[in-house]
């Protein structure tokens, strides 16, 4: 049951759609490179479509008709879009989900330290990385600074051609003979991450110069004391724009494919809709995934479902647990998550034969979780055979895929937490070279099938 190559099929118009998407896409992913900025440009690209806020509505008591678009942002860093169709939100939504945070390194609350003539930084990564890949590489500061009188400073350091760039250093090949025989795991430490911010003192200082030169720089420039860092969230991320990967153009070369590139293709798919769909329509932003989708703002939160509450509450004009039971458990759903892109440099990693590939269209993972399913959802055959339908109906290409080798390792998505409402949800993303690297590898034609798939599964899954 080998799936063609999507590339294969593309006549010209579908060529320069392929390119346009990219194109979009690219622009989202280099302004995107943490979740609270991917959260505002969601909600930038919801408010120019005609999206008002759902607390607008709300305090407005306002009466919800089909065909109405609202959002509802969780504390900058989680989105959701819903677009309310025809049947009762009872009868359930078509939801498709993904997550917008990606691995990373974080600056810790108190960071600032000088040793030996050298300002620097202490940090605590973030996802599930390989530790020596983050080091010797030129990194760019994104965050935002909360000082005690409200204010919320925004800081990007390291994306401009003008700006300075940091990093973490390596040691020599000519000193490493004793770092060479370590596991990988154990080249370089999470304590050893540790970001180089400046060289020079600050003249007249006796203690730490370098540091106050720093200290004196974010005065300076933004206003920040020290102490503003307790209430900082700061990240460390490569610097530089997405390129397009392979000779031939094909690919996107980036930072954060995993999950961006679904969250792009769920926004686009929802900007695609008929003004009126047949069920209400969902786009769910998440956060923290990569860290077990903790906290107020991870999908075990229940700002979703709160969400769906008071959506209920203004379609209906009523409150009732049991009709925000009932449209949880007649939900359809999309989990949007990438998946291991086959690599016959690494063959021995795969099933070739459940495997993902790169070309040949999105791609849906029956289950995720690792070794004996543990952590998986494992959808239902009876919603893959409708969806199987939708997508062949409308010419998408496909693919099916299990995350690498049984008993190898595994992985997790939102699947699992939304499956607890009782709805059907199976995975579903594009396929990832390099997964979890600080530049992972997509293919252009997978990104397109993915927006045409999930625009197909929102018009066109009933129950």
């Amino acid at each position: 049951m080998e799936r063609n190559n999507a590339w294969k099929a593309y006549d010209e118009a579908a060529l320069q759609a392929v390119e346009n998407a990219a194109r979009g896409y690219r622009a989202f992913l280099d302004q995107g490179k943490t979740e609270r900025e991917c959260a505002d440009a969601a909600v930038k690209a919801a408010q120019a479509a005609g999206y008002i806020h759902l607390e607008e509505a709300i305090a407005a008591g306002r009466a919800i008709q089909p065909g109405d678009k609202l959002y509802q942002a969780q504390m900058g860093k989680a989105v959701m879009l819903f677009h309310v169709g025809r049947q009762p939100l009872e009868k359930g939504m078509n939801i498709v989900g993904a997550h917008i945070d990606s691995p990373r390194i974080d600056i810790k609350q108190n960071p600032f330290y000088e040793d030996t003539d050298i300002a620097y930084a202490d940090t605590h990564y973030y996802g599930g990385i390989k530790k020596y890949q983050w080091v010797a590489r030129a990194l760019a500061l994104h965050g935002v600074v909360a000082k005690k009188d409200g204010t919320l400073v925004r800081i990007v350091i390291g994306e401009d051609e003008s700006d300075p760039v940091v990093g973490i250093s390596d040691l020599l090949i000519h000193l490493s003979q004793e770092q060479m025989v370590k596991k990988a795991s154990d080249v370089i430490t999470g304590e050893g991450l540790d970001i180089m911010l400046a060289g020079r003192p600050l003249a007249g200082e006796e203690k730490e110069p370098v540091k106050a030169m720093l200290l004196q720089i974010l005065k300076e420039k933004y206003g920040l004391e020290e102490e503003d860092m307790l209430s900082a969230e700061i990240e460390a991320v490569p610097a530089g724009t997405s390129r397009d990967y392979g000779l031939d153009r094909s690919m996107i070369l980036g930072y954060g494919h995993d999950d961006r590139v679904c969250a792009y293709a769920e926004i686009q798919a929802m900007l695609q809709l008929p003004a009126v769909p047949e069920y209400t329509c969902c786009c769910l932003l998440a956060d923290k995934e990569e860290i077990g989708s903790v906290g107020a703002t991870g999908m075990q939160a229940r700002y979703f479902e709160n969400a769906v509450a008071e959506l209920l509450a203004l379609t209906t004009g009523k409150e009732s647990d049991l009709a925000l039971r009932r449209a949880l458990a007649n939900s359809r759903m999309l989990s949007c998550d990438v998946s291991a892109g086959y690599d016959p440099l690494f063959a021995s990693a795969f099933e070739k034969k459940n495997a993902a590939y790169l070309g040949r269209g999105v791609c849906y993972n029956k289950f995720t979780g690792s070794r004996g399913k543990s952590g998986s959802n494992d959808a239902n055959a009876e919603f893959i055979g409708r969806l199987r339908k939708v997508m062949d109906d409308h010419g998408i290409a496909w693919q099916t895929a299990e995350l690498g080798r049984v008993d190898l390792g595994g992985g997790g998505t939102i699947a699992y937490i939304c499956a607890l409402y009782g709805m059907e949800v199976i995975d579903s993303g594009v396929p990832v070279l390099s997964m979890h690297a600080p530049q992972e590898i997509i293919s252009k034609a997978d990104l397109y099938e993915a927006i045409r798939a999930y625009t197909a599964f929102m018009t066109d899954m009933t129950k």
